[in-house]
């Protein structure tokens, strides 16, 4: 059997895959391997954050025109704004990636990769099989997948990868779920003209954001035209005629959706219920390991994880961000040296693309307080900044601090309204920082931009947070 070797090698190339690969070996000479079985660029490039943004931003900008005098109200046309996905999405071809990696001088090899030993991975493809070893690392980086419970699989539901690669548009279409999957995809999906019934088995959407997020997002989706079943679970799903027609078809008949509130029929289910990191086919008994040992970064030192494969949160940016800091850490064990890292634990932050949008980083209250801290939380509508005001003329929203009340840092943060993902950022430094609000408050926000709403966040905190705490 053939055997390739390099320094690094890393199963999955997805983003995390490549940063990984890439801060490996970057300046120093090394060689490193992607082996990939699908497309290069993973899940984000192809099915999750780059095809859903290119569907929401223009559902976004005719909201904002739907609500801004002086500008005629545009409307979405479905052809072209799927037209819009496909060409964000490359028409689901790798090359360009593939040129990226190439000019990177990292190799791309196609097939399955399974561990077989220390630092050794079989690949399988068409042309064979393959001896692949590392001689400083394996990285894996082999994504998630999308929850698919057994009750479901007879009635081929759909999952996320359907909804952003949709073709044919259900006209009933019933969304299992209450998380950013589920309230993005409903929010396209009816400017496509499904009528969309989203099933929540909790009390309100966005559970892990603070509760006046989900509440805004709830109205808005209502206010659309969806229908919104809180407290309710899906007892049994069951189809007519189910089909494997391919991605983003309606996969058959009539789905027939029994609740806890009564029977439900649309043309499609999506299930929107979580995502599960793709471990088990890894190999990695060969290693005497368990999926549980990767995602709780019990590893030898020759092995690492970044991304959704690592159990943390699956987040693309948070992914990469997991990639460098690994990159680095094996690029400086080959040169005998310890990476730099800082003592603070770096904040997550996260933006769902409803209307409004939700960004979080950080905390929440309830966290926070379960955590042990002493917290002040300030709150203010985010239409208090005259920068979002001119925006349109109804801003809703509100934006939020959590501050612990001893040392006067930022321990969380949620803006909810136009430029939430563009605000929180912000909240995301002064965190990584360890930057006190009586410091954050002479960082000076442009007139009228969206960053007013900090200086109306921070004039709300009681005047002991105008100085430092007492030493």
């Amino acid at each position: 059997m053939e055997t390739l070797e390099y320094d690094v090698v890393v199963i999955g190339g997805g983003p995390a895959g490549e940063n990984a690969a890439q801060y490996a070996v970057e300046g120093t000479g090394m060689t490193a391997a992607i082996i990939e079985r699908e497309l290069l660029g993973g899940e984000c490039s192809y099915w999750a954050c780059i095809p859903s943004k290119a569907l929401l931003r223009p559902v976004a900008a005719a909201d904002v025109t739907s609500d801004l005098p002086g500008v005629s109200s545009a409307h979405v046309a479905p052809k072209a704004l799927l037209e819009r996905r496909d060409t964000w999405v490359a028409h689901y071809d790798d090359s360009g990636q593939a040129k990226w990696a190439e000019g990177a001088d990292l190799a791309v090899l196609r097939g399955d990769a399974r561990l077989t030993g220390e630092r050794t991975v079989r690949l399988s493809s068409s042309d064979g099989d393959r001896v692949v070893r590392a001689r400083q690392a394996v990285v894996i980086a082999t994504g998630s997948a999308a929850n698919l419970p057994e009750d479901y699989a007879d009635a081929l539901p759909w999952g996320s990868r359907d909804a952003t690669g949709v073709l044919e548009v259900p006209d009933r279409l019933v969304v299992v779920g209450g998380g950013v999957v589920a309230c993005e995809a409903a929010t396209w999906m009816t400017a496509l003209g499904s009528s969309v019934t989203l099933v929540v088995r909790g009390d309100r959407l966005l559970a892990r954001a603070e509760p006046f997020a989900g509440e805004a997002v709830l109205a808005s989706l209502r206010e659309r035209g969806v229908t919104v079943l809180l407290d309710t679970s899906v007892e049994s799903v069951r189809r007519a005629d189910p089909a494997a027609t391919g991605t983003g078809r309606v996969h058959g008949g009539t789905v027939t959706i029994t609740t806890t509130g009564g029977e439900l029929e649309a043309d499609e289910v999506l299930l929107a219920i979580g995502r599960t990191p793709r471990l088990d086919d890894l190999g990695l008994d060969a290693v005497d390991l368990t999926p549980d040992d990767v995602t709780s970064g019990r590893l030898p030192e020759w092995l690492h994880a970044v991304g959704d494969a690592s159990g943390g949160p699956p987040l693309t940016h948070w992914g990469k961000h997991q990639a460098r800091v690994v990159g680095a850490r094996i690029a400086a064990a080959a040169a005998g040296e310890v990476a730099w890292e800082p003592d603070r634990e770096a904040p997550v932050p996260q933006v769902v693309f409803t209307e409004p949008e939700v960004a979080t980083v950080g905390l929440t209250e309830a966290e926070a307080r379960d955590a042990g801290h002493d917290v002040v939380v300030t709150r203010v509508p985010t239409s208090s900044a005259s920068g979002v005001a001119l925006m349109r003329d109804h801003v809703a929203g509100q934006a939020q601090l959590v501050v612990d009340a001893g040392s006067h840092l930022l321990l969380g943060a949620t803006f909810v309204g136009p430029q939430g993902g563009e605000l929180v950022h912000a909240a995301t430094i002064a965190i990584t920082g360890g930057t006190p609000v009586h410091v954050l408050r002479h960082a000076v926000a442009s007139f009228p931009t969206a960053s007013e709403l900090w200086l109306r966040l921070l004039e709300e905190l009681p005047p002991p947070f105008r100085r430092p705490p007492p030493a």
